[in-house]
C-alpha cells in the first residue's frame, strides 16, 4: 500500500512538503508539469546545464518580477519562474528533483520556494 501523499495533496505547513517540487534520490527523469497542462518526463542523462537568474528586488517587494531557473536538456529547455528557486537548483545539482510544477499565488506566503510558472520548449521536434 502506497502511503506517500500525492504532490497535489501535500501539506504546505510542513517544510519538507512543497506542492511545487519534490525530491527522490532514485529518479532517472524529471517530471515537469508544464503550464500547458502536459506532463513531460525529461531524462537526467540528457541534462546539460541549469542557470538561476536571481531578482534581489523580491526580498523587498513581493510583486517584483520572479526569479528564473533555466534547465537545459539535450532536447528541451525548461523555464521555471518563482521565488526561492535555489532549493530547486540544489535538487537538480544532485539529480534528485522528482517533479516541478506551478501552484497558485495563494500558496506563496506559506512557501519558502514558490513556483509561479513552468514552461517547456523543445529544441528538437517532438516524437
Amino acid at each position: 500500500m502506497n502511503t506517500n501523499p500525492n504532490p497535489d495533496e501535500a501539506s504546505v505547513s510542513s517544510p519538507r512538503e512543497n506542492p511545487c517540487y519534490g525530491g527522490d534520490p532514485n529518479v532517472a527523469a524529471l517530471n515537469v508539469f508544464a503550464d500547458d497542462e502536459h506532463s513531460y518526463f525529461l531524462p537526467y542523462a540528457q541534462l546539460l546545464c541549469a542557470e538561476i537568474i536571481p531578482n534581489p528586488a523580491l526580498e523587498k517587494n513581493a510583486d517584483a518580477p520572479p526569479e528564473k531557473l533555466l534547465i537545459c536538456f539535450a532536447a528541451a529547455e525548461v523555464t521555471v519562474l518563482g521565488s526561492g528557486l535555489q532549493a530547486v537548483a540544489r535538487k537538480i545539482q544532485k539529480c534528485d528533483l522528482n517533479f516541478v510544477r506551478a501552484v497558485g499565488r495563494h500558496f506563496a506566503a506559506s512557501l519558502k520556494t514558490h513556483v509561479v510558472a513552468v514552461e517547456v520548449n523543445f529544441t528538437k521536434p517532438k516524437l
